[in-house]
C-alpha cells in the first residue's frame, strides 16, 4: 500500500486420476509439476486448465503453452517515460475501479501501455529523482507517449520537485499487495443478466491479458474486453461460471462456480502465482 511435461513415465504415473485442489494454493508450473511427479502432496488450486475435472499432464502442457505464447513481457521489465501530475483518478477513472482506496497512490497511464485496459489495475513501482513510490493504474492519459504516467497531485512530489512539472521517470509492474493472501473478486457491470453480462476482475496480482468462459460444449471462449476495463458477452448465460484468467506473464488459472450476482462483488477462489 501507499505505501507434454513431455515425459511418458509421468503420464503413465498419473493416468486419468481425478484429484481435489486445495483452496489456499495457486496454480503454477513448478507446483503442478512437483505434484504430478509426486515430489509434493500440495496440489495447486486453479490448475485444471481444460476444466475436465482431471488434473494431469495435459494441464501441465497447457500451462507451459500459455507461459510460452501469452507472455507479453518478462517480469521486472523497466519502462521509461515522463511523469506529470493531475487531480483525478480516485473517482471516475477510465479503469472504472471505483471506489479506489485512498490507501493507494494512483496514476493515469498512456494509451499505448494501457492497451485496451490491459494494464488497468496494475500496480507499479515508479522511480524519479527524489525517490520511489508504488501506484495503482486507475485512469487513462490519452495524450501521453509510450512510457508516460500522469500521477496524482500528492504523489508527484514524492518522486520529483513540483516546480518541474514534467520529469523523466522509470517504472515496472510489481505484485499487488492486497493479492498476497486473497483471491480475485468479480464485479458485474450494471444491467448484467443471463442475456448480457459485463465482468470486471479485481484484486489480481498481475495485470490480466485474457478472460475466457467455459461454454456448454466444454470449450473455453474468450470474452471481449472494452477500453473501460470490463469483459462483455451476450453468451455467458445465467451462471454459475467457470472462468479462465491469464495474466501478462502467461500465468493462467481456472476459477469455478462463480455465480452471477450483479449487485454484489463476488469473491473468487484463486490467485495468480508469483
Amino acid at each position: 500500500m501507499k505505501k507434454i511435461i513431455s515425459c511418458l513415465l509421468a503420464c503413465i504415473m498419473i493416468g486419468g486420476m481425478s484429484l481435489t485442489a486445495k483452496a489456499e494454493s495457486v496454480g503454477n508450473i513448478d507446483d503442478l509439476q512437483n505434484y504430478i511427479l509426486k515430489r509434493s502432496d500440495e496440489l495447486p488450486e486453479g490448475c485444471d486448465l481444460n476444466a475436465d475435472g482431471v488434473i494431469n499432464v495435459i494441464d501441465l502442457a497447457l500451462m507451459k503453452q500459455f507461459k510460452r505464447t501469452r507472455q507479453l513481457e518478462p517480469m521486472e521489465t523497466i519502462h521509461t517515460g515522463d511523469a506529470t501530475f493531475y487531480g483525478g483518478g480516485y473517482e471516475g477513472g477510465c479503469a472504472m475501479l471505483d471506489p479506489v482506496s485512498r490507501d493507494y497512490w494512483i496514476t493515469a497511464m498512456n494509451i499505448f501501455d494501457y492497451n485496451t485496459a490491459q494494464l488497468a489495475g496494475a500496480y507499479l513501482e515508479v522511480t524519479g529523482e527524489l525517490g520511489t513510490i508504488n501506484v495503482l493504474v486507475t485512469d487513462l492519459l490519452p495524450e501521453g507517449k509510450k512510457g508516460d504516467l500522469d500521477l496524482y497531485t500528492d504523489a508527484f512530489p514524492l518522486i520529483a520537485p513540483v516546480k518541474k512539472g514534467r520529469v523523466p521517470c522509470s517504472w515496472k509492474i510489481v505484485p499487488l499487495d492486497t493479492a498476497d493472501n486473497a483471491p480475485f473478486t468479480y464485479k458485474y457491470k450494471e444491467g448484467s443478466s443471463a442475456f448480457w453480462c459485463g465482468i470486471q476482475v479485481r484484486n489480481h496480482r498481475y495485470p490480466i491479458t485474457m478472460l475466457e468462459y467455459l461454454d456448454s460444449s466444454g470449450k473455453f471462449v474468450e470474452i471481449e474486453r472494452r477500453n473501460y476495463n470490463y469483459f462483455e458477452s451476450m453468451d455467458l448465460g445465467a451462471g454459475d461460471f467457470t472462468l479462465r484468467i491469464t495474466d501478462i506473464y502467461g500465468n493462467c488459472v481456472v476459477d469455478k462456480n462463480i455465480p452471477l450476482t450483479p449487485d454484489v462483488d463476488q469473491i473468487g477462489h484463486v490467485q495468480f502465482p508469483y
